[in-house]
């Protein structure tokens, strides 16, 4: 979708000439104001994504009108046009909330430069917004378009409204504990209890009774009655967080309250009824784990109804921007930082990297680029390259590993896969999803660009 403008000036020529300069560069569509008057009337009836506004018109100057937009739309990202030179009024404008300004007579370049900044922070706004109000798809934090991740959603959907105990497995950092929140906020028990368990970090006597509970006298220091887990998730929802790592006393109990419903705190001579959902989560290979006798296959296949397989990182490269984007703006609120952009150079090299730490790593760069940025631009000197670059050598695409035992022509397509994923959506990155940009970049018509994007099934949107 084109971006929208409204260039707001009363000279007709200057809102002619920010339409032809913008118009070709920049994938828009620019509207026109004549006063400040007739901006407020559009505003009203229209919506857009950015407003370049005069500083001098009769009647209601810039300023003004600026100070209302400031106080009717808020997120609305504005530039204000001043006269050459005129630094006091650039200074007044960015204070009263104007996102940049643009001196009069402007360079091409440079105009074209500071818009696309801008309708990048706008379309940022955006993007989180329609997060914020969307109560039907996953968590804010679980983001992606490309064709893995839809598969994830499509899978979390069809879950959700049932009682079926759900295995979800990936590596370290793909967001298994998000989508198990996922599935039980768009569950019947949405409003009951979700209890996670990080089962590694609780040692297995303790595990056993923080679990199911004990009865005063149990064991030494049992001094009172405790309810466990499963009883306060009553109704609701427990994640047993990387299931793979608990003992096979521990594992035989949960198999009792997978088939019976029911299970015995210590120390009690009674069974408890529970009526809880049970999710789980592993990054183990369980069935080695089985193989090995460390893991009990009857359990598994209990818990293996409906497995759920997250992707890595690499494997969606075309994610990164609008993840990136997204983490940037999180980041930015809890760190109580201003709003942040990443520039083209860094989103380039995110792209490039083979993400062992997945999810969990970016938002870790994400989180040093902000703390060390100056400005208002993450920039290449503010990411730890050294440490990117370290990783990029030292890790290698899974499918190094496994490209030789393939035939030649699927070896070749799935090489070509990657390469043009990672390529064109690096290029397509630099360019904010612009093919026209994008094609000019890699030294090809638009056309064949097109044809390439088609066959490798590469989505321009999640670059925009």
């Amino acid at each position: 979708m084109k971006a929208r403008i409204l260039a707001v000036d009363d000279e007709k020529d200057m809102t002619r000439l920010l339409q032809r300069t913008l118009e070709p560069e920049i994938d828009c569509r620019v509207s026109s104001a004549f006063s400040a008057k007739m901006a407020i009337s559009i505003l009203a009836q229209e919506e857009f994504d950015l407003v370049i506004c005069d500083v001098r018109m009769p009647g209601m100057d810039g300023f003004e009108l600026l100070e209302y937009m400031q106080s009717n739309y808020p997120d609305l990202t504005v530039v204000m046009l001043t006269a050459f030179g005129n630094i006091e009024s650039a200074v007044k404008a960015i204070k009263k909330g104007a996102y940049d300004f643009i001196a009069k007579p402007f360079e091409q370049d440079e105009i074209i430069f500071k818009i696309q900044k801008a309708l990048e922070r706008s379309l940022l706004l955006k993007e989180n917004r329609r997060l914020l109000r969307s109560n039907k798809s996953a968590p804010i934090d679980l983001i992606g378009k490309s064709e893995p991740m839809q598969k994830v959603f499509e899978q979390i959907n069809m879950v959700a409204s049932s009682d079926i105990t759900v295995l979800i497995t990936g590596e370290s950092g793909t967001g298994k504990d998000l989508t198990a929140r996922s599935i039980h906020a768009l569950s019947p028990r949405k409003n009951k209890s979700f209890i996670p368990i990080n089962c590694p970090t609780i040692p297995e006597q303790i595990l056993e009774s923080e679990l199911f509970g004990y009865k005063k006298g149990a064991f030494t220091n049992a001094s009172h009655n405790k309810i466990g887990l499963f009883q306060e998730a009553d109704k609701g929802t427990i994640f047993l967080d990387e299931i793979g790592d608990i003992g096979s006393s521990i594992q035989t109990k949960l198999l009792r309250v997978l088939q019976e419903k029911e299970f015995k705190p210590l120390g009690d001579t009674k069974v408890k009824k529970v009526d809880v959902r049970i999710i789980a989560s592993t990054n183990s290979d369980l069935e080695q784990k089985i193989a090995d006798h460390e893991f009990r296959q009857d359990f598994f296949y209990r818990l293996n109804v409906l497995p759920i397989e997250l992707p890595p990182l690499r494997d969606r490269i075309t994610d990164i921007p609008i993840l990136a984007k997204h983490l940037v703006a999180k980041q930015c609120k809890r760190l109580n930082k201003e709003a942040k952009i990443i520039s083209e150079e860094v989103m380039v090299l995110l792209m490039k990297q083979p993400w062992p730490g997945n999810v969990r790593e970016l938002e870790n760069i994400i989180v040093q680029g902000i703390l060390y940025s100056k400005g208002d631009n993450i920039t290449l000197s503010d990411i730890p390259l050294k440490d990117i670059k370290m990783e990029k050598e030292s890790h290698k695409r899974p499918y190094n590993n496994t490209i030789a035992s393939l035939p030649y022509k699927e070896a070749k397509e799935k090489l070509l896969h990657e390469f043009n994923h990672d390529y064109i959506g690096a290029k397509l990155s630099a360019a904010n999803g612009n093919i026209t940009q994008a094609a000019r970049q890699c030294n090809m018509d638009r056309q064949a660009l097109q044809q390439v994007m088609k066959r490798f099934s590469i989505d321009p949107e999640p670059f925009r």
